[in-house]
């Protein structure tokens, strides 16, 4: 009888482990959909206004400051949204709210009406709903991986983004050649729509029960905010990540200025120039579990935080020809020690965070985090008119050197594990 039983319970185990994995394949299917057009996009709206509008350096920095201002607008809010919403519904809404405004710019364009002012609008409202997908996807992983598993399906999922970033930009350079900056973006809302599909096809998620009558937002939120910047390890985290997050929307806002105009580089090769931050991305996520296992959590990060600013100074000693090999071995390098510190971070918060409290943290460590982004981005703009692209460029690389003094001053610094 005993035997029967365990052979029972054996099936079962199975057939719940061959279900959480067919669902983590169409979860996995649909982020790389969706990044796949988000890679194209990264490169054809600026350079869309760069080539079309002939946005400078500043204006083309406001167009990554709105992608990333939702995490300052409804980044706190998002998380408690997403503890209240159904998870696979939040995604699949936010989803066909961006392909809408993606299609907008080619339409636009062919009727010759195509304006800076709604490339703004645009990048804000696909930030706006990028902020409740991220949260609701940060979130939803746990519910379909194993925490044994999580580590390995986070760097695989870090992995095939790097890897969409590195073909991206390269194929949405030669669309923009080829097709115009405007018409290849019509890729980025394909991928939207088969993003939603393929959320549609996944199990809900139900959020663990709460006691007691419905709490307010605003208390939700502040419960949220002290556990993050209480917290002994993900406070910390936090606010190297956003040091670091502050020198990507610089670097973000620069490059295809300082690419198209300061090194005279052709808009394919910008692609291709861009994708090495996929090509640093990918080998990053791809070594992280080796780098975890050998050096533990906690080094890993140290050593992503010493590292990263020394590749970012290459990135300004770029000139044309021979030496934009300077770029591309700084971009892919500083990318490259970026994504393993988000890799053992944001596991770190998924398995050491209550489920309850989840949403929030997720939510609170990414406004913190993200919204330094749009900072950056317009504090390197401005910089970028008052003093030329490549000064700004080496001001955003010693402002990197902060990551590391973070991340010294910190208890992380004596852990060989974060937890």
């Amino acid at each position: 009888m005993t035997s029967v039983v365990q052979g029972r319970e054996e099936k079962e185990k199975r057939s719940e482990s061959a279900s959480r994995r067919a669902a983590f394949w169409r979860y996995w299917g649909a982020s790389t959909a969706s990044g796949i057009g988000d890679a194209v996009t990264a490169v054809a709206l600026p350079l869309l206004a760069v080539l079309v509008l002939h946005a400078s350096a500043l204006e083309v920095s406001l167009i990554t400051a709105a992608s990333y201002a939702s995490w300052i607008l409804v980044g706190l809010p998002a998380g408690v949204l997403v503890h209240r919403l159904p998870l696979r519904g939040a995604q699949v809404a936010m989803d066909l709210v961006r392909a809408v405004a993606v299609a907008s710019v080619p339409a636009a364009a062919a009727f010759g009406v195509l304006s800076l002012p709604q490339l703004i609008v645009v990048a804000l409202v696909v930030g706006l709903a990028s902020v409740v997908f991220d949260v609701a996807n940060s979130t939803f992983l746990p519910s379909i991986v194993s925490k044994e598993e999580l580590t390995a399906r986070n760097s695989l999922t870090s992995g095939t983004r790097a890897a969409t970033q590195l073909g991206g930009p390269s194929l949405g350079g030669v669309l923009v050649q080829v097709l115009g900056a405007a018409t290849s973006i019509v890729v980025d809302a394909v991928s939207y729509v088969i993003s939603a599909a393929l959320m549609n096809s996944l199990p809900q998620v139900t959020h663990p029960a709460q006691d007691g009558p419905r709490r307010g937002m605003g208390e939700m939120i502040r419960e949220g905010w002290r556990y993050v910047t209480h917290h002994p390890v993900i406070g910390p985290c936090a606010a190297d990540a956003t040091a670091v997050n502050f020198v990507c929307g610089g670097l973000m806002a620069l490059t295809p200025v300082f690419l198209v105009r300061t090194l005279e580089a052709p808009p394919a090769l910008v692609g291709i120039l861009i994708a090495t931050e996929g090509l640093g991305t990918l080998i990053g996520a791809a070594l992280t579990p080796r780098i975890v296992t050998r050096l533990g959590s906690g080094r890993a990060l140290l050593w992503a935080a010493v590292v990263s600013p020394l590749f970012a100074a290459l990135m300004p000693l770029a000139g044309r020809s021979v030496a934009l090999v300077l770029f591309a071995l700084g971009n892919a390098g500083f990318a490259g020690a970026v994504v393993v510190t988000s890799i053992v971070t944001r596991t770190y918060r998924q398995t050491a965070t209550p489920p309850e409290l989840l949403p929030r943290v997720m939510a609170t460590v990414r406004f913190i985090s993200w919204g330094a982004i749009p900072v950056g981005a317009l504090a390197a703009g401005g910089a970028a008119e008052l003093w030329g692209t490549r000064a700004a460029f080496a001001l955003m690389t010693v402002v990197s050197a902060v990551s590391p003094a973070i991340v010294l001053a910190s208890p992380v610094r004596r852990m060989r594990e974060l937890g």
